[in-house]
């Protein structure tokens, strides 16, 4: 019998990679619900091919069209974030895929594990804002969260058959994006452009600046704390600019574990469709000799203040791990619309955590509140 997903954000890289997945294992996926924010050309071409249920469109102008070009296909389209909730907390699933970017996914995956539906998580801001009560529903629901960034996918492949005592610490890689060795004098000069010219990966416009002011590894160091129970000091940072080892497990007796693999997020999209098999795949396998180098470096906070301000906000605890997402989310944007400078973004960042009413332990609406804060408050600071 087929499993049955829904995608939030099929649009998207992640979604549509997972789907170019799901056509791999022929059959093995059922797709039932798929939701987009506003590209309803490629929203409508995936439900005429996969045939869901429901499709969601969060921008309501964008809903009007896919409705008109869905009438008479069978498919209920839901519009709006009402119906983006709706979806993900629609129970007739055997997992939902959370490919939102941003910290406007962390609701709806606190709704599907509500719904005791297991979730793959893509959206790392889901933990960074609400890891607690993310770990408290899935406790309460009996649900599983599945990594599938593919740093964290790594430390759970890692993982796999170990006891977590055993482990000394964690090591995340990064490729060290774009600005790895550019001169630190010139980083107020950097262009949108340059900022989204990914040495390694093809992402969305947002995750690839996370990628450049590497807040992107400081989101992952905070995932992994409510992933895998570990406390900062556990986990660590090198730079990989091969993008080749994804990430390590390093143990008490010293000894080490890395999964590895081509930069390719098909890679770890599929581990979860097919856990606990790892599938036969289609696309490009590593060939180590035609790699031929794997470097490392230690990372820098100089030139990289974002992961610093990352493991801060961790060690804090409460609410400012929400608060530097949600500042991170509005930053970024604020970059790419050409508002503030490339080195706008850590002020801005530390700033809103600075000034924002702490809360030890926040529930879903002081969340929510929290969110409109911060956004304000980087409106205000730019």
């Amino acid at each position: 019998m087929a499993k049955r997903i829904s995608i939030l954000g099929s649009t998207g890289s992640i979604g549509r990679n997972t789907l170019n997945v799901i056509d791999s294992l022929h059959g093995e996926i059922e797709v039932i619900y798929i939701t987009a924010r506003k590209n309803a050309d490629v929203l409508v071409q995936q439900a005429l091919k996969y045939r869901p249920s429901a499709v969601g469109v969060i921008d309501k102008e964008a809903a009007k069209i896919v409705e008109n070009r869905l009438a008479g296909e069978k498919i209920n389209v839901l519009a709006g974030r009402l119906g983006l909730l709706d979806i993900a907390a629609r129970d007739d699933v055997d997992i939902m895929f959370n490919g939102l970017v941003g910290s406007s996914g962390m609701e709806p995956t606190l709704s599907a594990l509500h719904a005791g539906v297991d979730v793959a998580l893509s959206n790392k801001e889901s933990l960074v804002m609400a890891g607690d009560l993310i770990n408290r529903e899935k406790l309460k629901t009996g649900t599983t969260l599945f990594p599938v960034d593919s740093e964290h996918s790594a430390i759970w492949q890692c993982l796999v058959g170990e006891n977590l005592e055993d482990v000394r610490r964690i090591i995340l890689t990064g490729s060290g994006g774009p600005f790895r060795t550019r001169e630190l004098n010139t980083f107020s000069d950097v262009t949108v452009e340059e900022a989204l010219n990914h040495p390694n990966w093809d992402m969305g416009d947002k995750i690839t600046i996370d990628s450049a002011t590497m807040m992107n590894k400081g989101l992952e160091v905070i995932e992994a704390h409510w992933l895998f129970g570990l406390e900062a000091k556990q986990i660590d940072i090198v730079v990989h600019p091969q993008s080749i080892i994804h990430s390590m497990v390093e143990f008490n007796d010293s000894s080490v574990k890395a999964q590895m693999g081509v930069p390719d997020m098909k890679v770890p999209i599929q581990y979860v469709l097919t856990y606990p098999k790892h599938a036969q795949a289609t696309w490009e396998q590593l060939d180590l000799v035609k790699v031929g180098q794997l470097t490392f470096e230690e990372k820098d906070l100089k030139r990289f203040p974002c992961i610093g301000l990352a493991y801060d906000a961790l060690r804090a605890g409460g609410t400012t791990t929400a608060v530097l997402n949600v500042a991170n989310d509005n930053a970024v944007y604020n970059f790419l619309d050409g508002k503030i400078k490339f080195t706008d973004i850590p002020r801005i960042i530390e700033k809103a955590c600075e000034d924002h009413e702490w809360i030890e332990s926040p529930n879903l609406e002081d969340l929510l509140n929290l969110e409109l804060w911060t956004t304000e408050f980087v409106k205000n600071a730019v």
